[in-house]
């Protein structure tokens, strides 16, 4: 009998993939049983149940409530709070996700407890180490035991640094596999306004409407790299209008600039953080989504979206190199460029990526149990 796996999210984007794993442990025959902990690195009251619902996902069967705080004081305290959770339960293994730092801080306590680690979409590079999430990525990816890639790519990473071929699994993208899980049941994009107050006939111009999603403190903490992106995105709004979910910290940013005045109402209609099902609506029905969200750039590529990155790197490059990302960083010129040509139909539509076909996680629990079943696992 395998012990439970030990399932950690921390931060919003880990649901989405957890949620797929989750159901294919159940799923396997024979079912391998799981426990899910939440650190609550991010927690929304509001959005919490319901992410929980739109994504189908357990509620937590641990939570250690940590909440927000410096990157060392918030990796300390999950560090804290997850040690006894580990003790008491002996998992057979703890599976991460992504590169939040909860993904790092459960790592460390998890290895150095002699327990296997499986990290949920290793190997992705941005070399920009002045990203946080760049840090988490490297560091667990170098302790962990069985490492589960969403492109081919990453594998060649991995190995550049040092990491066994044996410990590296080609399993596909469990995003991907939330998003074709979920894309029926998504919100039409004119039902989510509608809920907001907004009028839904600005979705209806010859153009079309683009989404804006901003938040990455690069492009949101100084008050002149975000003056400039509001004011390209009020030039962009001349041409077709915008949907822009506010992150928090962006929303408070802006009113702590000053900046307000330069998101017209009637051509950009801005939104608080937005669900599962209403994102996807929002994106399924768009000309063009305009990011700084890892996320979104592979879920704009897997619903055939033209998408620009306004970043100067991408731990994602197979939505550029296969898919519709573009990147433009925070030039005004890139910008308008490939927002005209999008509007031109010049944009990129891409292909979706292999094994980004909804059956990633199938893969990985299949993996999981004949890994989990040899008695000398590699790693």
């Amino acid at each position: 009998m395998i012990a439970p796996v030990m399932c950690v999210v921390g931060a919003r984007p880990n649901f989405m993939k957890m949620a797929p794993i989750l159901r294919a442990l159940a799923a396997h025959q024979p079912p391998l049983p799981a426990l899910l902990v939440h650190t609550g690195q991010h927690y929304d009251k509001d959005m919490s149940h319901q992410l929980f619902d739109d994504l189908g996902l357990p509620r937590p069967d641990i939570n250690l409530e940590v909440g927000s705080g410096s990157h060392a004081v918030q990796t300390a305290e999950v560090m804290r709070r997850f040690e006894p959770a580990l003790d008491e339960h002996k998992p057979s293994c703890v599976i991460v996700v992504g590169d939040v730092n909860s993904t790092l801080a459960c790592t460390l306590v998890a290895v150095k407890k002699g327990v296997p680690v499986v990290h949920v979409e290793a190997g992705l590079r941005s070399w920009d180490r002045k990203m946080p999430e760049e840090i988490n990525r490297v560091l667990t990816d170098q302790v962990a035991d069985r490492l589960y890639t969403t492109e081919r790519s990453a594998a060649d990473n991995l190995l550049r640094e040092g990491v066994a071929a044996e410990r590296i699994v080609f399993t596909g993208n469990v995003m991907i596999d939330s998003l074709l899980a979920s894309r029926e049941r998504a919100h039409p994009a004119a039902d989510t306004l509608r809920v907001h107050g907004a009028d839904p006939g600005v979705l209806g111009g010859p153009s079309g409407y683009g989404v804006v999603t901003l938040h990455r403190p690069s492009n949101v903490d100084d008050a002149g790299t975000l003056r400039s992106l509001l004011g390209v995105l009020a030039e962009v709004a001349t041409q077709l209008p915008l949907v822009f979910a506010l992150h928090p910290r962006t929303r408070s940013n802006i009113e702590r600039f000053g900046l307000t005045a330069l998101l017209d109402p009637q051509r950009i209609v801005t939104l608080p953080p937005q669900g599962y099902l209403e994102m996807i609506g929002l994106m399924a029905g768009a000309a063009l989504v305009l990011t700084d969200s890892g996320g979104l750039q592979e879920e704009t590529t897997a619903l055939g979206v033209p998408c620009l990155t306004m970043r100067e790197n991408t731990e994602r490059p197979i939505t550029v190199e296969q898919g519709t990302n573009t990147m433009v960083g925070s030039d005004r010129g890139a910008i308008l460029q490939g927002v005209s040509d999008i509007l031109a139909g010049r944009g990129k539509r891409g292909r979706v990526p292999e094994y980004w076909d909804g059956r990633a996680a199938e893969r990985m629990a299949a993996d999981l149990w004949q890994w989990l079943g040899d008695p000398a696992p590699a790693g």
